[in-house]
């Protein structure tokens, strides 16, 4: 049990380091943050992706995608109102001066550089072309502002940014053919089902996880009262008998789980390539692994009973059950299979189980005692503190929003999308992919969103267990609610923000703590929650005692 708790301490220091929930879409990233950029008449359009479906010879081809402008005419957003262009390129390319060809009625294709985009957009409509397409100098969007000179803007013509390789793939595709382009910007549904899917994906996962960890809690007090009715004075200390292999976590080990995760997530910023996501699958799978024979053999040991209570000593491993032995080969067989077929387009529902398996395994294994762990010392500061969701809380935002100073991109979004990997996307995460959403994409959450509130709230349910309380009377009820309206403020947060990442934990925790430390202050419990973690009780040798 040791090496299991030395592994499991490793590896979820490892895991937590995704707690943001950041919104994927394949269309690439859009760089340039725009806020001081002029917003006036002319050039006040909104950002939207732009598909560009194109023709060779009449042969439909690769649709790319590109940004539209702040200036120029909207775009269409259905594909039927879109119309069938022809597509030239400009001569000279840059389109700062009058093109020596004829590009009337035609959609130009022009490189950046040379000149501002407001002018590009002028030459091109003076010469009667019906769009500009831009080809920007990089493989990711930028968006195309104006000066802050700029006044009388008159451009009646749409304005895209193209990535550098789909204009290097359109301009070798007009070498030999006649290329035409279609250009309309469908808009995202306001409420995707993926979102919704994955909300109540992360409100399962910690529902069932608390119910495992309060039932295991509670059996363990029974059995405990059993031992302590018939047990000497010399054989009373309480020390060591908590659950079996159960991880405490205390004060110090709280600041410096946060710390590890920070420098895991730079290491993986710092060597995100292929190889290195590679090494994280086969972390994934092995945690995948013992996540899920660790679920299957609770679920079935209430069916084969035997089968669970018999044990063979296996090198290195001691004493197995024989119900782990049966189930580990199709445990390690489904993790492989995931592992070789995870690029395929429903290869996210492999991870999803390998992940909450995983989750409900640490939520059942990993405990905070007591809210000591959660809640800092009132001596130490003027107002509430916490230890490890503060830690959490600062961790979060700093990586999501604050690492773009010092790295000129968030560190967390990067991380999370796998960018310089040619992966999608690390594998310590839940997704789902955007099904009615014309971008497609996946939305995804982190490990971390859902272990770290995790912690707090079967802490919660094993607390209501114990002191015999209703779900009503109880703190699990209003935590979980708290943890709901959380995560549903962080989709609505990220819809409002057009699909830029949000942290999580930011609405989370101070939905999720201030609810149960506002409640136990109300009902006079915070002090036992604080000190104990466990409402008082009379052990049941002395009560034995007492009435004879």
């Amino acid at each position: 049990m040791d090496l299991r708790r030395v592994f499991w301490g490793f590896f979820v220091s490892a895991v937590v380091l995704l707690v943001s929930n950041p919104s994927l879409v394949s269309a690439g990233d859009i760089v340039h943050e725009d806020d001081e950029s002029p917003k006036k008449p002319g050039c006040e359009n909104k950002f939207v992706l732009v598909k560009v479906q194109t023709w060779a010879d009449g042969k439909e081809g690769k649709e790319f995608v590109g940004v539209g402008a702040r200036f120029g005419t909207t775009i269409v957003s259905t594909e039927k109102c879109a119309n069938q262009t022809k597509l030239t390129l400009a001569d000279p390319p840059d389109c700062c001066s009058k093109p020596k060809n004829k590009l009337t009625g035609d959609v130009v294709l022009v490189h950046r550089g040379n000149c501002k985009f407001t002018t590009k957009a002028n030459v091109a409509q003076d010469a009667g072309a019906l769009a500009i397409l831009i080809i920007n100098d990089d493989k990711v969007l930028f968006k195309m502002v104006c000066e802050r000179n700029e006044t009388d803007l008159d451009i009646r013509i749409p304005a895209v940014m193209l990535p550098q390789d789909a204009g290097a793939s359109l301009e070798n595709n007009m070498k030999n053919n006649s290329v035409s382009v279609q250009l309309y910007s469908p808009r995202r549904p306001l409420v995707d089902i993926a979102e919704v899917f994955l909300w109540l994906m992360a409100v399962g996962t910690i529902l069932c996880a608390s119910y495992w960890s309060a039932w295991s809690a509670r059996e363990a007090v029974i059995e405990q009262d059993k031992l302590l009715k018939d047990a000497s004075d010399e054989f009373l200390s309480v020390e060591g008998t908590g659950a079996s292999g159960v991880v405490d976590i205390n004060t110090t080990s709280a600041v410096v789980f946060v710390v590890i995760a920070s420098c895991f997530l730079v290491m993986l910023y710092k060597l995100m390539s292929l190889w290195f996501i590679e090494l994280l699958v086969v972390l994934f799978c092995i945690g995948g692994v013992e996540g899920l024979q660790t679920c299957l053999v609770a679920l079935l040991s209430r069916f084969f009973k035997r089968a669970g209570e018999s044990f063979i000593k296996v090198p290195f491993f001691g004493a197995v059950s024989y119900l782990t032995l049966a189930v580990a080969p199709f445990c390690i067989a489904f993790a492989v299979i995931w592992a070789i077929y995870r690029r395929i387009s429903f290869a996210w529902i492999g991870q999803d189980i390998l992940g909450i398996a995983l989750i409900i395994t640490v939520l059942q294994i990993v405990r905070i005692p007591n809210l000591k762990v959660i809640q800092a010392h009132l001596a130490l500061t003027d107002q509430v503190g916490t230890v490890l969701l503060s830690c959490a809380f600062l961790y979060d935002i700093f990586w999501v929003f604050v690492s773009k100073s010092l790295f000129h991109e968030s560190v967390m979004i990067v991380v999370a999308r796998g960018d310089k990997s040619g992966e999608d996307g690390i594998p310590m995460l839940l997704k789902i992919p955007r099904m009615f959403d014309p971008w497609g994409g996946y939305s995804i959450i982190g490990f971390g969103d859902i272990l770290l509130p995790g912690l707090l709230i079967a802490f919660s349910l094993r607390y209501d267990w114990l002191a015999k309380k209703n779900l009503r009377a109880g703190y699990f009820l209003w935590a979980m609610f708290a943890y709901g309206l959380g995560l549903l403020i962080t989709y609505v947060a990220l819809n409002l923000m057009d699909g830029h990442g949000q942290p999580a934990l930011l609405y989370i925790v101070p939905f999720t703590l201030g609810t149960l430390l506002t409640l136990g202050k109300k009902r006079g419990d915070l002090e036992n929650l604080w000190t104990c973690g466990e409402p008082e009780r009379i052990c049941p040798h002395i009560q034995h005692q007492s009435t004879e």
